[in-house]
């Protein structure tokens, strides 16, 4: 009897769908929309709006290489993560410590190395971050417009490494609790620029600064 070899299956085609999902997952891992995510890549900022996804003619468009690889040097992220956040539509979610922003700047809510303590605190489920001690915090008020609004969720990860241009939680050691973008940090100061343009930017010396922790996804 002869048997026929089993034929391996034929790999299926990568599609355009799959390619925008993971952009739009790589730029909310980020805390960022697209068209964030694609001016800190040093592009045009309509580069990854969903209106540039398809032509007047009702053809499929495509990211180009080299914008994914901007978007990826601009994470920190690796082609590996990118493949995976393709996925098949679903998500794997991490349960996280949630509490809302000005109960959270009040004491006792955070130990000394700025991760969750205390009894304030509520749990949410939210994309996995790789971070077990990342939290949740939920905006309160629109002193953050227009990058975060009244009832938005900003995931923060201690864990994560910051870089300049990264959005960052910041909690002083006077107890002040602020939400800034990371311009410069060096061993003896931390420059801040305000996420809401009507502010001014912030300069703490570094013995100011009780922790100072990365935003890696955002609700919006």
């Amino acid at each position: 009897m002869l048997l026929m070899a089993k034929q391996p299956k034929a790999p299926r085609p990568l599609t355009h769908a799959q390619v925008w999902t993971a952009l739009d997952r790589l730029a909310e891992r980020a805390g960022l929309s697209p068209s964030a995510l694609a001016k800190r890549a040093g592009l045009d900022p309509t580069t990854f709006n969903k209106s540039k996804r398809i032509t007047g003619e009702g053809r499929e468009r495509w990211p180009s290489t080299e914008s994914v690889s901007k978007a990826l040097a601009a994470t920190n992220s690796t082609i590996e993560t990118f493949v995976q956040l393709m996925g098949d539509g679903t998500r794997a979610t991490q349960s996280v410590p949630l509490i809302g922003f000005g109960q959270a700047a009040a004491g006792g809510n955070f130990d000394d190395n700025g991760l969750p303590s205390g009894k304030g605190w509520d749990e949410v489920a939210l994309p996995a971050t790789h971070d077990e001690h990342a939290y949740a915090l939920e905006i309160e008020g629109d002193a953050m417009k227009p990058a975060y609004r009244e009832g938005d969720i900003i995931v923060v990860s201690p864990a994560t490494a910051i870089r300049r241009g990264d959005r960052v939680v910041v909690r002083t050691t006077g107890g002040e609790m602020m939400v800034k973008e990371l311009k410069r940090r060096t061993a003896k100061m931390l420059e801040l620029a305000p996420l809401n343009p009507a502010h001014a930017d912030r300069t703490l010396d570094a013995d100011e600064v009780e922790w100072i922790a990365r935003i890696v996804w955002a609700s919006q």
